[in-house]
């Protein structure tokens, strides 16, 4: 039997919300879903990662976009989420499909024994012909602990469930240039190195918390996991199909013909920075040849309060991130061994070590098409 194919769809506040009533656009919903029909009859798994649960919920509260806080977004979302829910469900039965809703946080995407529960629980849901509904449990999150936008969520869960392809829907027909208002923006349908474009993608919509450069970041994150994505409009007919059968305008941003392996992709690709370490170069070059381990004798100076098990980002002595890689140590252990260098690693831990920092098989060098993040103000203050 062939592997089914399974698309996961992101969809925004601004297509779910009308933007001045707060109210759910049914129109939109219908069209969606009638396409989504569709796809699941050729086959298709569908997985869709809805904004809107806040966008819909601000309303019955008494809030706008513009005067919410972070307590009124928790409460709007709230609010929110079974109208949300409600609305899915209504147009879900009328074309003969059941729905389901996954609400995750940044822990069962950062925590591995969570990653595949939750990968576990989608895969079940697909099995049964049920189609996810996936969102942010933005009613418990706050901002230390929360993804902050569902274009990389949804990144996360197409890494997850070995998704085919990735369709950003927004309110445009995919990635310009520059500013598509501008005149002279030309539209870009090929991708392969999203660096090229991130200076491109300033701004963001109303409703929404990510414009254009959180959807190439999420995008950057599936090509490493072998994903196509492609950003497409979606206030057409056939949202979907007509960006998978090639008849619909869209940017297609084109996968890594070697693709990272699910650990290190689970590795590589991070939705928030739990520590980072600084190597020298000479380090940093022969981690990219070989599989070599951090060694204790390697770490410059450390950032972070993190724990076993936490991923750490690794820059060189320029501030140039160079890899990631699972800490088999905690913050504090590590600074000790640090500021102790003649010290035995056993005699200041009380227990036997090796004092390998990161093991080569939880390391991760990180390529040139992959968006490197900027090194804390510690770690580049020296």
């Amino acid at each position: 039997m062939t592997k089914p194919k399974t698309i996961v769809v992101k969809i925004g506040s601004a297509l779910l919300a009308n933007q001045e009533l707060l109210t759910p656009r049914y129109g939109f919903l219908q069209r969606m879903m009638e396409d989504i029909t569709h796809l699941r009859s050729e086959g298709w798994n569908v997985i869709v990662c809805s904004s809107g649960s806040v966008a819909l919920g601000l309303r019955i509260i008494g809030e706008t976009p513009e005067s919410a806080g972070v307590s009124d977004k928790q409460a709007a979302a709230a609010c929110g989420m079974p109208l949300l829910l409600n609305a899915y469900k209504q147009v879900g039965h009328e074309f003969g499909f059941e729905i389901a809703q996954v609400l995750l946080t940044l822990g069962d995407f950062e925590d591995h024994r969570r990653f595949l529960n939750t990968r576990n629980t989608v895969h079940r849901l697909l099995e049964s012909g049920i189609m996810p509904i996936v969102n942010e449990n933005d009613t418990i999150t706050t901002e230390e602990i929360r993804v902050g936008d569902n274009d990389r969520l949804a990144a996360k869960v197409a890494q997850m469930v070995g998704a085919t392809d990735f369709i950003i829907l927004t309110g445009v027909d995919g990635l310009y240039d520059r500013n598509p208002d501008d005149p002279d923006a030309q539209f870009v349908a090929e991708v392969h190195d999203v660096n090229e474009y991130m200076d491109a993608t300033k701004g963001k919509s109303t409703l929404g918390t990510g414009g254009m450069a959180t959807k190439l970041q999420a995008a950057n994150m599936a090509q490493e996991a072998g994903v196509t994505t492609w950003i497409a409009q979606g206030e057409v007919d056939r949202p979907l199909s007509r960006v998978l059968d090639g008849t619909g305008r869209a940017t297609k941003v084109i996968p890594n013909p070697e693709p990272l392996s699910g650990w290190d992709s689970w590795i590589a690709n991070r939705l928030q920075m739990a520590g980072s370490i600084v190597v020298s170069e000479a380090v940093a070059s022969a981690i990219a040849k070989s599989d070599r381990p951090i060694r204790r004798s390697d770490v410059i100076s450390a950032d972070g309060d993190f724990t076993r098990g936490d991923v750490l980002h690794i820059y060189d002595s320029k501030g140039i991130e160079r890899a990631r890689g699972l800490s088999d140590f905690t913050s504090e252990e590590l600074r000790v061994m640090i500021n102790n260098p003649d010290t035995d690693a056993e005699q200041l831990l009380g227990y036997r070590t090796k004092g390998e920092i990161i093991r080569s098989n939880n390391l991760v060098a990180l390529d040139t098409r992959h968006l490197l993040w900027d090194a804390p103000a510690a770690l580049s203050d020296g």
